[in-house]
């Protein structure tokens, strides 16, 4: 049962954190010239790429703070702060000014580094895979953490049908939805590393 709860509270965090329909968005921009099957293409290699970048950042969260002698709450303070700068972005629709690699493939960058994993997204992964104390607790946090990634996936494979269907609006209107719910996550995380250092 706890097991469970972690995988659903996980999976929830993480699908906002990733910003999939803001991710859309930017894919549907950059892709705009490639033909159906590369955008699809594009989109298998980039979830690839994010579940690769995102369980590394899961795993290594505490190597990470004990080689720079950072503690969980001051992080949770850094990373709180960072992802509300980003979800006011999205509230505000603000737009990362973004170019592709020199060999033009924007499947890793910038695609799945920085759009989709950002500096606030790895704030956050390093935080949550800190969290993570038993053996149970990993397992179904890495899987509601590779849930999230797939299903922002989906929305990658299937974005030119839900740009069809929902359109631009309907789109930006879910990614400042998106930004609401990433603000109060935010708070929250500040909090919570406000209260326990002052504890």
């Amino acid at each position: 049962m706890q097991s469970f709860s972690v995988f659903i509270s996980t999976y929830i965090k993480m699908f906002f954190v990733l910003t999939p329909f803001f991710v859309t968005t930017m894919f549907l921009a950059l892709t705009k010239d490639m033909s159906p099957l590369q955008q699809k293409r594009t989109a298998m290699r980039v979830t690839f790429a994010v579940v690769i970048i995102c369980l590394t950042l899961f795993f290594f969260g505490n190597t990470i703070f004990s080689i720079f002698g950072i503690t969980l709450d001051a992080f949770r303070i850094g990373a709180g702060s960072l992802l509300f700068l980003s979800a006011v972005d999205l509230v505000r629709g603000t737009k990362p000014t973004i170019k592709a690699d020199a060999e033009g493939d924007i499947s890793v960058v910038p695609l799945a580094i920085p759009i989709t994993v950002g500096p606030a997204t790895i704030g956050t992964l390093l935080i949550m895979g800190a969290q993570m104390q038993t053996m149970s607790e990993n397992v179904a946090g890495t899987a509601a953490l590779v849930a999230a990634i797939l299903t922002m996936g989906v929305l990658l494979y299937l974005a030119p049908k839900i740009d069809k269907i929902i359109g631009s609006i309907g789109l930006s209107i879910m990614t400042k939805i998106t930004g609401l719910v990433l603000s109060a996550l935010s708070a929250q995380i500040v909090f919570t590393g406000i209260r326990n250092f002052l504890h």
